[in-house]
């Protein structure tokens, strides 16, 4: 990011912790947080949208290095007083008055920035994925293990009560003994934001370029990479995969379709799948077991039990012997009470900094996820099998 200030009125925004094992801050904080919010992209903006009508937040900071970015950004903020805005991460990171930040920037930049946020004594909230590749997330793991301040992942499923009630079914043996999991999320359309210059082509579209990003296996697929490794307690031993730019040949160096398969220990496969060119049934997750079947959507989820099987003898195609009859258990909707899953991983950040707690989505739960994006980007590049490397995954 180019190191010139830009400075109106007044500065910041917090969320998000990652807690440094056994250093648990000693905060002396009030129950309000100064925020600083570094990225006011869609996802920056959105998050100041909920900020600002959660208790115990004040967002006093915002950055970005596209001047419309930080005009919008700063429009939600500009009411308060000590509002600023800033074109450079180190000045806003500069600012003493502020708690804690929100990284929303492209997916490159989360580990330099988390960095420099915890050194700059600032608690942190780091959208998912939680960095690019195997190196830039061992940098934030070592960083965090030497650091007292709150370090949250943005995969915000995590901090779900319908998911957290899930995870708990699963782990009280609901759904039997796990033998697949098999994800999905599927869009129609190119992903891509409209730029109202073409200089800022791959700067507003970053998602679209491999110096930015992973595109989909990190952007999407990771939120449900993160639920497998929560519900099996495993992080995977292989990975496998294809993908391609096969529809939108507009470009783009990220696919515009992936379907990557990682087996964990016992066995148990998990595939994910992401398209760009078909939309039916979006986004889902279905947790098979022995017993039964979990199928998990945005905001709610289905328990489908194992049917029976019922054996019955007589001619088929004129060959005596035995068939079978399966008779399918119905679906059971779930009624779990919870909010927007954005909205609780906020209100858990702020409980997290408050109360000195480790968050529910840590550095290392992100920092797992992160490295099976990794394995799977690398299995869908070279087309081999690729193995977790406990050498140079850091946890």
């Amino acid at each position: 990011m180019k190191r010139k200030h830009f400075i109106r009125n007044s500065g910041g925004i917090f969320l998000g912790t990652v807690l440094a094992p056994n250093l648990i801050a000693n905060l002396n904080l009030s129950n309000t947080l100064n925020i600083g919010v570094i990225g006011t992209g869609g996802r920056g903006k959105g998050i100041i949208k909920l900020l600002n009508n959660l208790e115990g937040y004040n967002v006093i900071g915002v950055c970005d290095t596209i001047p419309f970015r930080l005009e919008e950004g700063f429009d939600l903020i500009k009411n308060n007083k000590n509002a600023k805005a800033y074109n450079d991460y180190q000045k806003l990171l500069d600012n003493k008055k502020i708690d804690g930040v929100i990284i929303s920037t492209p997916l490159n930049s989360h580990d330099i920035i988390a960095v420099d946020a915890l050194d700059a004594d600032k608690h942190v909230y780091c959208e998912k994925t939680l960095a690019k590749g195997a190196d830039a997330t061992a940098r934030v793991v070592n960083k965090c293990k030497t650091s007292n301040k709150i370090f949250q992942t943005g995969h915000q499923y995590h901090s779900s009560r319908l998911y957290t009630k899930l995870v708990d079914m699963i782990s009280d043996g609901k759904v039997g003994k796990i033998v697949s999991i098999e994800a999905q999320w599927n869009r129609n359309g190119n992903w891509r934001r409209s730029v109202p210059d073409p200089s800022l082509e791959r700067q507003i579209n970053w998602r679209m370029y491999r110096e930015y990003s992973f595109g989909l296996l990190a952007e999407l697929s990771s939120h449900q990479i993160d639920f497998a490794n929560w519900i099996l307690q495993a992080t995977p031993k292989i990975a496998i995969g294809m993908g391609g730019i096969d529809y939108w040949r507009d470009g783009r160096e990220t696919y515009d379709n992936t379907k990557v398969v990682y087996e964990y220990p016992e066995g148990v496969k998990a595939t994910y799948t992401c398209l760009t060119s078909n939309a039916k049934d979006d986004y889902k997750i279905m947790v098979m077991g022995d017993k039964g079947t979990l199928t998990i959507f945005y905001d709610n989820a289905w328990f489908y039990p194992e049917g029976t099987y019922k054996p019955e003898y007589g001619d088929v195609d004129g060959v005596s012997g035995a068939t079978t009859n399966w008779t399918q258990g119905k679906g059971i909707p779930l009624d779990i009470k919870h909010i927007d899953p954005t909205k609780q991983a906020l209100i858990d950040f702020r409980d997290s900094i408050i109360n000195n707690k480790a968050p529910l989505s840590g550095v290392t739960t992100g920092a797992k996820a992160a490295y099976a994006v990794e394995m799977g980007i690398r299995a869908m590049d070279t087309k081999e099998t690729v193995y977790w490397d406990d050498t140079n995954y850091i946890l």
